[in-house]
């Protein structure tokens, strides 16, 4: 794993993984603080799903895209997994973050990363002294029908198959124009009630800048995941789980889900919200994180983990 000099206050870096793949980092904030918070993104968004969060955290922030997103270099064949989004994660840390207090904050396969983290590298979660998993699910995604009913559910999931094959097909470029095309079809799939215009051009965007073949790859990861167990690896740490009521891709049940297996978590659920909150709700999403935050300045012993 190569050295890293250290950087400057806000800047967009390149981390090279173990298996050569290069990840477009954002790393902001002063680097001798207390705490680190990590913020990942969901599948087919970016980065920048995080602005609005970032800009309100105390200490330092580390944003990165995951493999086969935003600017990161596509996924090599049979690396599009949540387990190498872990193992990327668990490798960054330790060449960026080598010491301190973390917290992790993941949206949607972002969450799903922290859980495979948990699984893969259960050390790492001795300087883990908080968790914030946003509409996210530990498992059960495979055959999601988004809510519709019977004939019409079954036919989304055969057109869904249709699609991916075709996605899997097209250039960036072709795919950032077909994504403006979707842009009510993106509002009603990952937004609630009522959501900026502006949120849904922007996650239009995120999602074309993903690099085709990866996106598909993923997809069949979602599938598969399956980390209810993994969740005990995470049940000392103080966690927060918050999700949406109008949420179609990781319904309230999986946010239950995850509540009922952390003892120390804390469920907040917002109405009207979709599956995008780190958009609809950043105010709260910001306030909720930075008040796990916080309790990583107090002295050690005092409540790093679990409350």
């Amino acid at each position: 794993m190569r050295a890293r000099v250290a950087a400057p206050r806000e800047s967009d870096q390149r981390f090279v993984t173990s298996d050569g793949t290069a990840l477009h980092v954002v790393d902001t904030g002063p680097r001798d603080s207390d705490v680190t918070t990590v913020l990942l993104h969901g599948w087919t968004l970016d980065h920048t799903s995080w602005d609005a969060v970032a800009a309100g955290l105390p200490g330092r922030v580390l944003r990165y895209d995951h493999r086969g997103h935003g600017g990161s270099a596509p996924a090599p064949a049979g690396t599009a997994t949540i387990a190498r989004c872990a193992d990327d994660l668990a490798e960054l840390v330790a060449a960026w973050v080598p010491t301190g207090r973390l917290v992790l904050a993941g949206h949607s396969m972002g969450g799903m990363t922290i859980m495979a983290l948990a699984e893969q590298h259960p050390s790492l979660l001795d300087r883990v002294a908080g968790v914030v998993l946003v509409a996210t699910s530990s498992g059960e995604l495979a055959g999601s029908t988004l809510g519709l009913p019977g004939p019409l559910g079954r036919a989304f999931v055969a057109g869904e198959k249709a699609v991916n094959r075709r996605i899997a097909r097209l250039r960036r470029a072709e795919l950032l124009k077909r994504t403006e095309v979707a842009r009510p079809g993106l509002r009603w799939l990952l937004f609630g009630k009522r959501p900026s215009w502006r949120h849904v051009v922007m996650t239009a965007g995120m999602v074309g800048r993903c690099h085709p073949v990866s996106m598909v790859g993923f997809r069949d990861s979602l599938d598969e995941h399956d980390r209810r167990k993994a969740l005990a690896g995470l049940a000392g740490i103080r966690a927060v789980v918050l999700a949406g009521a109008e949420d179609r891709l990781t319904p309230l049940r999986h946010a239950r889900v995850l509540a009922d297996e952390l003892p120390h978590a804390e469920l907040v659920i917002y109405l009207g919200a979709g599956h995008m909150l780190p958009l609809e709700r950043a105010d709260d999403v910001t306030a909720h994180i930075a008040g796990v935050v916080s309790t990583c300045f107090r002295p050690v012993g005092e409540a790093a983990r679990g409350t």
